[in-house]
């Protein structure tokens, strides 16, 4: 993480290319997800982690905002309800993974049990240390069950967060964003980083890698997150199913 800018806008030319180019690949991604739900063999899952104002709601808006809502659904994940945590810490994860055809989308996930939960001592060491070993073999299970995942970690400055909040403060449209606690959480920066990291470096797999998107730039972020999830989707060779019938036998008169 320490090696990635989040200014970096790598080959995307500037602003006005980035919404040009993200135009063009929300429209493709609209024919894609077509095709998926149609053929309905394989789901795709979008893991979405940041700082608080990193983006995460930005990204499904922009990004995603034009798919058809049957074949996507978006979850996001507050602070666990006590029935689930009279369960395992990834019991309501796993009942809203998505199924065959569709696109899922975490708003937050599983991740926060080694991020939030390690910040704030919520549990022993012994116990989250444990977990990354179980979130590799939940996404191994996932992964060969033809769920494709992809897990973004929107990557913004300390000092981008610091004007997002202010945002939020001087603009009355976005007033009702301001939360007391997301400015307390601020104290805990370089301690989210390290879990950050490690979460990335001990759960990006093959089958279920991490990309770091450098986010202070909400136009790069939103093209580099859709170029990936394009380039996923198109190696998949997707196809629409035959028929189930003859349609040769059919005369509509």
């Amino acid at each position: 993480m320490s090696r990635c800018d989040p200014d970096e806008h790598w080959n995307v030319e500037g602003k006005k290319s980035g919404k040009r180019k993200l135009k063009e690949n929300r429209a493709r991604l609209v024919e894609l997800q077509r095709v998926l739900y149609a053929e309905s063999k394989r789901s795709l899952l979008v893991i979405l982690q940041a700082m608080d104002a990193g983006g995460k709601d930005g990204t499904i808006r922009h990004v995603f905002g034009s798919v058809n809502p049957q074949g996507c659904r978006v979850t996001s994940f507050k602070a666990p309800t006590s029935e689930e945590l009279d369960h395992d810490f990834l019991w309501r994860v796993h009942k809203v993974t998505p199924k065959k055809g569709e696109i899922g989308i975490f708003n937050r996930s599983h991740y926060e049990d080694v991020l939030i939960v390690r910040v704030h001592g919520m549990v022993p060491k012994s116990v989250w240390q444990e977990r990354y070993d179980h979130i590799n073999a939940f996404e191994r299970l996932l992964a060969a069950n033809d769920t494709i995942i992809l897990k973004f970690f929107l990557h913004i400055s300390e000092e981008e967060q610091k004007e997002r909040f202010q945002e939020r403060l001087d603009r009355p449209e976005k007033n009702w964003k301001a939360n007391p606690k997301d400015f307390e959480e601020r104290k805990y920066w370089q301690d989210y980083m390290a879990a950050y990291q490690e979460a990335i470096e001990r759960c990006s797999q093959k089958w279920a890698p991490w990309f770091i998107i450098p986010a202070n730039r909400k136009w790069f972020r939103n093209v580099a997150i859709s170029e990936i999830v394009l380039e996923t989707l198109e190696k998949l060779e997707l196809s629409f199913p035959e028929p189930e019938y003859d349609l040769t036998r059919f005369r509509l008169e």
